[in-house]
């Protein structure tokens, strides 16, 4: 089956935001973990913190831009990525989250924080601009 469009662009921010933490000193644990009831994205660990990474992608026109995956220091538009990780979304998370610690038989102490990566395209300059928003749901 065809990747849609949607897709194509959800798959190439998140391959972005992995090199964005990977630069940042981040290891990438897992990606695209799903469960009927949920998904993360990413699942990355720093300083024996878990970080659940929740990506969005848009496509925008960058003219500011920097390299593929550098880091911007404001906002493009006024784009606000954690507000778009709205109460059903942070619920379905939550139960996958408890379901990856139950599965990978993690201790229930261990220490973790959702984050967002926002990834901003620019295809015809083939740019990107890369948000982490830490903690955004505790």
């Amino acid at each position: 089956m065809p990747q849609t469009e949607k897709q194509n662009v959800g798959n190439i921010g998140e391959n972005i935001a992995c090199r964005f933490l990977e630069k940042r000193g981040f290891r990438v644990v897992e990606r695209n973990y799903r469960k009927k009831w949920g998904e993360i994205d990413i699942i990355a660990e720093k300083d024996n913190i878990l970080h659940f990474v929740e990506v969005k992608t848009n496509r925008a026109d960058l003219s500011a831009a920097v390299s593929l995956d550098g880091e911007s220091g404001g906002d493009s538009a006024g784009y606000r990525p954690e507000e778009s990780v709205r109460l059903w979304k942070k619920q379905r998370m939550s139960r996958a989250i408890r379901t990856y610690f139950a599965e990978r038989r993690i201790p229930d102490d261990k220490e973790f924080e959702i984050d967002v990566a926002a990834v901003l395209l620019d295809p015809h300059r083939k740019k990107a601009r890369t948000k982490f928003i830490k903690n955004v749901l505790l």
